[in-house]
């Protein structure tokens, strides 16, 4: 059942000039020596932290994890290539968060609407586990993320460390907005909104079904409507 709660943020600072860390960002020496042996191994694959995609003057912001050795990494965009991908933008397309069809591929001309996704990690990380270290160096660009969005309204968490990297980039405190599937919380300007990740993992186990997912964005839709 979804839940709701309501909390005022503190002051959001970008802690990093820009939105987007570098093509051979070293902030994470693990995740930049995983980033070498990817490029040697696969030299034709995108192997960069991944920018965010979308509209920047757009109202809703989606925050996953952090990009899939074989989705995002290799294509270069999120969510792009892999299974959360089929069912994430099929989703959006669904509530008019994204207009024309989802091919897997950077170049299938599919473009958000009113929405731009951004990750918490944005190199790949191995075993896709980041570390916290990892999660907390990335975090500027994801508070620079948010503060170049003029308009944002909304924002949905895909999974518990997005939920908790995010709650901590708006100056949250973590107990006053506990992570479920479902829920909303307020934080001044912002919505929260919390969904379980769109991994075939999740949904293969049951953890999430489509119809849950759904209904997370048709309350962002309804809301924003």
């Amino acid at each position: 059942m979804a839940t709701t709660s309501t909390t005022s943020p503190a002051r959001v600072k970008a802690a990093a000039p820009i939105s987007e860390p570098d093509r051979d960002c070293q902030l994470c020496p693990r995740l930049a020596a995983f980033r070498n042996t990817n490029r040697a191994q696969k030299p034709d694959w995108f192997n960069a932290p991944v920018p965010s995609f979308g509209d920047r003057n757009g109202r809703l912001a989606i925050v996953g994890l952090a990009p899939g050795l074989q989705g995002a990494n290799r294509t270069g965009r999120p969510f792009t290539g892999d299974y959360a991908g089929d069912l994430l933008y099929a989703t959006l397309i669904e509530y008019r968060f994204a207009s024309g069809v989802y091919q897997a591929r950077p170049d299938d001309g599919m473009t958000l609407v009113d929405c731009r996704i951004v990750n918490g990690v944005h190199c790949v990380p191995p075993q896709n586990k980041p570390l916290p270290l990892e999660i907390a160096n990335c975090r500027p660009f994801l508070i620079a993320a948010i503060e170049s969005m003029p308009k944002l309204k909304a924002i949905v968490a895909l999974g518990r460390i997005a939920h908790e990297t995010t709650v901590k980039a708006l100056g949250l405190r973590a107990s006053s907005v506990p992570f479920a599937h479902g829920a909303v919380h307020e934080a001044g300007r912002y919505r929260l909104y919390d969904s379980y990740h769109c991994s075939r993992y999740n949904t293969n186990t049951g953890v999430l079904t489509p119809e849950m997912f759904r209904s997370v964005f048709a309350k962002v839709r309804a809301d924003l409507a």
